[in-house]
């Protein structure tokens, strides 16, 4: 399972939010590749980047931090969410070398601009799917839908998505772990990859979440537990390299 470093961005700087807040934001960092080379530096594989004013606002924001981290590292896979919303800004991301580009609140509003992008990009696009309670939630998590999040799932399976990116939206940012049977029960629903997010806080929510990795669950997204300290990246990479089921 890979461990994945989270850098979300906000005004240009490096921030985690509790429960996609954007005024309870915490700063981490104005040097987006400085933030970057740390994770690579600790053996990150892949980064997971999310350009929050994009998701508000509907467009990139921050897509230049983007690009400079691409620069500096060309051969480092970078997915990329936040203001997804039209086929150009995937051909933009994708044109810079970025790997993949994930649909959010786009793909809950207008399903088949997935089955569209899908068909544009093959390979390229995932969906990132934030539920409460196991409804799918949108618009930077302020407006809770009537979706659930295994029947949508589902769908843009049959679309065509490389991965669905799953967020408990009650655990992110909060340190509380990981809602390990809402994740399993979407992995065994599903039979494209399942990367988990949200409440990832220390090495023991590595163990759990290694338990259902054979279920579907390829990655798992950590942000403030790498942050502020309670779990050491490159120590729960090794952990979770030690536990997978494949070696």
């Amino acid at each position: 399972m890979l461990l994945i470093p989270a850098i979300d961005l906000k005004d240009g700087q490096c921030v985690r939010l509790r429960q996609g807040i954007m005024e309870d934001a915490t700063v981490f960092s104005g040097d987006i590749v400085a933030m970057a080379e740390r994770w690579v530096n600790e053996g990150a594989r892949r980064l997971h980047m999310v350009d929050l004013n994009g998701a508000f606002e509907g467009k990139p924001v921050n897509g230049e931090a983007v690009y400079q981290v691409r620069e500096a590292y060309p051969d480092l896979p970078i997915q990329i969410g936040g203001g997804i919303r039209d086929l150009q800004t995937i051909e933009a991301y994708l044109n810079a070398g970025v790997s993949y580009c994930i649909i959010g609140t786009k793909a809950v509003h207008n399903p088949e601009f997935v089955a569209e992008a899908c068909k544009a990009f093959p390979g390229h696009i995932m969906v990132g799917l934030d539920a409460k309670d196991g409804m799918v939630a949108i618009n930077g998590w302020a407006e809770v839908t009537d979706h659930e999040v295994t029947k949508l799932g589902k769908q843009f399976e049959n679309d065509g998505v490389e991965a669905i990116i799953y967020t408990d939206i009650g655990r992110d940012g909060m340190m509380q772990g990981v809602n390990i049977e809402a994740t399993q029960a979407l992995a065994q629903a599903l039979d494209i990859p399942i990367i988990a997010s949200g409440g990832i806080t220390n090495l023991e929510d590595i163990r759990r979440l290694a338990t259902i990795e054979a279920d579907g669950v390829t990655g798992a997204i950590t942000g403030r537990a790498i942050y502020e300290g309670s779990l050491d990246f490159k120590e729960g990479q090794a952990l979770s390299d030690q536990l997978s089921p494949k070696r």
